[in-house]
């Protein structure tokens, strides 16, 4: 498996790149994309994809959201599957990716943690047991992390609030105002070197049940975004995510 990784001068590239070197999941590193370039690996570094001419079978994205559209015409335009780790993405972002799936396979998901996408499942089960619950997410990354809060921390937010009725997401909180029933509270904090924590603690009157993920390396992230595009190799087109992994 041939992969062409675009943000490969990145913490998320360069860790994939080096597992792909040690033929992690038969992958083989083609080639790069990066605004900056990248000569830390001996293969085709472009820095823009209008540039690129290296074939590959699957396209794995950690870069910025910026470059979404870029990419997805890209892939579309060469018919090659792509696994998307950046996060951040406007509305007009995610509709272009939407539209991609309908040409080729897409693999979208905000963190390729195995364990975080159990923790997701987890959560769900857990706050259908306790619906009249408080509950709160609490998401700590390090101090160079952009976007607040994580993409990871939302998409627990939203499918947390798929199971509930009248479920409402609130990010942050500030001033004056109790809290109001229903709502799904979303804390970032960012410090350090931590490379991730996500926590969902539930709260009834009685009792809390706090359920946690921690990230110890990025090589983590980079291993499921390999597993990912393997898992993606022969698949229709279609919009994927980690569900789909833990389903199958």
């Amino acid at each position: 498996m041939k992969i062409l990784v675009s943000g490969l001068g990145g913490y998320m590239g360069k860790e994939i790149a080096k597992l792909a070197l040690d033929g992690f999941k038969e992958a083989e590193l083609a080639g790069g994309v990066d605004i900056n370039g990248c000569a830390d690996f001996d293969v085709p570094c472009e820095t823009s994809f209008g540039d690129c001419r290296t074939s590959a079978d699957c396209i794995i994205d950690f870069s910025h959201h910026s470059a979404t559209k870029d990419l997805v015409r890209f892939a579309v335009g060469s018919n090659t599957p792509l696994v998307i780790g950046t996060t951040g993405q406007t509305d007009d972002e995610q509709e272009c990716i939407r539209t991609a799936s309908e040409k080729i396979p897409v693999f979208f998901a905000s963190n390729y943690s195995m364990g975080v996408a159990l923790l997701v499942e987890l959560a769900k089960k857990t706050v259908s047991a306790f619906p009249e619950a408080d509950i709160e997410i609490v998401e700590t990354h390090h101090n160079r992390k952009v976007d607040a809060p994580s993409g990871t921390a939302l998409t627990l937010a939203k499918e947390i609030a798929s199971v509930l009725d009248g479920a409402s997401i609130k990010c942050g909180r500030s001033g004056q105002g109790k809290r109001e029933p229903g709502e799904i509270g979303i804390s970032a904090v960012r410090r350090g070197n931590i490379t991730g924590i996500h926590e969902v603690l539930v709260s009834t009157p009685n009792q809390t049940i706090t359920l946690k993920h921690e990230a110890h390396s990025r090589a983590l992230f980079a291993e499921g975004a390999l597993t990912a595009a393997a898992w993606l190799m022969g698949k229709p087109a279609g919009l994927y995510n980690m569900k789909n992994i833990i389903e199958n």
